[in-house]
């Protein structure tokens, strides 16, 4: 035996990846939201504000971005920086764009203010035809100072 200690030491964590396709339906979009969520929990990372992007950018591609007969993808990418979340549909008409100030009665048309707001970054990729991908990225240091301290 040696007197010499060994630390064993894997691979530095590098970028934690997940993706699925879902049915363009409400069901969908809620099993995309639990997916995510327990992915997240999966890698140690606090759920929340990225459930509720999830849940929102599904909802759209379940709801404006739905084509008969064709899934939608979602797909979590983390560095131990930043989270980015993607969903990606088949429909290329009608990029998506934040309605300013949806109307008081209105029953839809805040999800992607919501997600302006939750995100530190967000966007749309256009491409491959006919997919586009909105995405959102969360810097991890933010969420954590978000996530509710429970005593």
């Amino acid at each position: 035996m040696s007197d010499v200690n060994q630390e064993l030491v894997g691979p530095p964590r590098s970028t934690r990846r997940f993706s699925a396709q879902f049915s363009p339906t409400p069901r969908g979009a809620r099993l995309a939201r639990l997916l995510a969520t327990e992915r997240l929990h999966a890698w140690g990372l606090p759920p929340d504000p990225a459930r509720l992007v999830v849940a929102e950018l599904a909802a759209n591609a379940a709801t404006h971005g739905r084509v008969p007969g064709r899934d939608f993808r979602l797909a979590l990418h983390a560095t131990a920086e930043s989270l980015r979340i993607e969903v990606t549909d088949t429909c290329p008409e009608g990029l998506p764009r934040p309605v300013r100030l949806p109307q008081a009665a209105a029953e839809s048309g805040r999800g992607l203010l919501l997600v302006e707001a939750l995100a530190d970054r967000w966007g749309v990729t256009e491409g491959p035809v006919p997919r586009k991908t909105v995405w959102a990225e969360l810097d991890l240091a933010t969420a954590a100072a978000r996530e509710p301290v429970h005593r």
